[in-house]
């Protein structure tokens, strides 16, 4: 059993600490935020994740999990410190925001009064561990006290990360003291996982290139999904076949309306700006972001292309969240869908399993008109007299929606499956205009005016439209 002190309850912090404290260890997690903390003593957890509220309560009543608002209460006895705050991107050019691992390391140095080792958990820029080390020994309010720094990346999936934890591809760690490092990985030992020791700027390196590396993989897939819809080929069946190839894989070849979240977005940028810093020209990391914008854009573009204009229409939405399994709307590609199509005159119906409340507040701070929001109960109410439904989110309940009933409930049959979660023939059989990314189905979209049947593909059962 070792002693552990997590800094920060945020995504990261929160996982890591119940997971450290679900194999043994005594953990207190500390956080500045007295209401988060409070409300972490009462069991309610600030963020959505399968299977963490369950560990969080086994732990907090086992008297392994503590939560405070005291680094000296954290840091006492604690063998092993880990930072865990949030680096948000800092400036326009993509650099990542330093200052709460900065706030972070200098309490650390305050209260620290023995020897620990302090691990850099939060995703930060390569040189983050000499930035660290150099404010806790400035900051130091004993002399005799040592410490050494030890980098530690998490490669937490939103949605599955207690799995991730528990069984992780790999631990990575860097640091300029081996020795710190070993006793690092003796916490790790209990995974039976592989372990990548090196030193710290490797280590920092290997979390942003992985990143930029699955991110470049998602917009790789969408860029050869518009060709397929030119070309008529269906990129499922392309990626299928391309995952067949040991050397590509299958992960991450979903083709769809690109990748949102805290990580890949905030990580490619930040990258993408080191890169610049150090005088090199990061081409292929500035085409991965223009590509993965523009997948948010094409969902507008084949709305209009089929309803001509929005003005007037109602457009339901099924996803929030920026991926299934999590309430997270940071980066989500829900926001500028729904600005985009709320700014052009649509009033938008809306579900999410579990981001209603995040959902809501999050278009609001992004400036969406929320009089043309409405938040519905169900799926099948945001189907609704609605003149297009549009699918962002693969929340697996969507998947086994009864089509036949929503279709009834629109005004037109219009379905533009974002995630391609559904079979177009499936879809034209049941009567629906459908369009997902990159199936390659039927010819270009037709404009389909209110009480036009005309315009439907052959393919599909011919339907009496109201007027919009």
């Amino acid at each position: 059993m070792s002693i552990i002190c997590v800094i920060g309850t945020g995504y990261v912090g929160l996982v890591t600490g119940t997971c450290l404290a679900d194999m043994g260890n005594q953990v207190t997690c500390v956080d500045i935020v007295q209401e988060k903390i409070e409300r972490l003593k009462q069991g309610i957890l600030p963020i959505y994740e399968p299977g963490l509220e369950e560990m969080v309560e086994r732990n907090v009543q086992a008297g392994r999990l503590h939560f405070t608002t005291s680094y000296a209460e954290g840091l006492d006895s604690s063998e092993f410190v880990f930072i865990a705050v949030n680096t948000p991107t800092g400036n326009t050019q993509g650099g990542a925001d330093m200052r709460y691992v900065e706030a972070a390391a200098r309490s650390i140095a305050e209260e620290l009064d023995h020897y620990a080792v302090i691990i850099n958990k939060s995703t930060v820029p390569v040189g983050s561990g000499d930035f660290v080390s150099r404010v806790i020994q400035n900051n130091l309010k004993r002399a005799d006290v040592s410490f050494s720094v030890v980098s530690n990346p998490e490669f937490l999936r939103e949605g599955s990360a207690v799995l991730d934890f528990q069984k992780p591809d790999r631990v990575v760690l860097g640091s300029s003291d081996p020795e710190a490092a070993h006793r690092v990985a003796k916490l790790y030992l209990p995974l039976r996982a592989p372990f990548v020791i090196t030193d710290l700027y490797t280590a920092e390196m290997i979390k942003y290139a992985s990143n930029a590396f699955l991110a470049t993989k998602i917009s790789f897939i969408n860029e050869i999904a518009q060709i397929c819809e030119r070309l008529g080929a269906d990129v499922k069946e392309v990626a299928a076949g391309m995952g067949y190839d040991k050397r590509i894989g299958s992960a991450f070849l979903d083709a769809g309306i690109g990748y949102g979240g805290s990580c890949f977005p905030k990580d490619v940028r930040a990258l993408a700006h080191m890169a610049d810093e150090a005088g090199l020209h990061p081409q292929m990391l500035h085409a991965v972001m223009e590509i993965n914008y523009d997948q948010r854009r094409l969902i507008v573009d084949k709305l209009t292309n089929i309803l001509g204009t929005l003005r007037h229409c109602t457009v339901g939405v099924l996803g929030l969240a920026f991926k299934a399994n999590t309430d997270d709307m940071r980066e989500a590609p829900a926001v500028d869908i729904i600005r985009w199509i709320t700014a052009q005159g649509a009033q938008v119906q809306v579900y999410d399993p579990v981001a209603k409340e995040t959902g809501r507040e999050a278009l609001a701070r992004e400036g969406v008109n929320m009089e043309l929001v409405t938040f519905c109960e169900n799926a099948y109410d945001v189907a609704n007299n609605a003149d297009a439904l549009v699918i962002i989110t693969e929340w697996n309940e969507f998947k086994s929606l009864n089509m036949q009933r929503i279709r009834g409930a629109m005004r037109r049959p219009v379905l533009i499956d974002g995630r391609n979660i559904y079979e177009p023939s499936e879809m034209n059989r049941c009567g629906f205009i459908y369009r997902g990314i990159g199936r390659g189905t039927g010819p270009a979209p037709t404009v389909l005016p209110p009480g036009d049947t005309t315009s439907i593909l052959e393919q599909q059962v011919p339907l009496t439209l109201e007027e919009a």
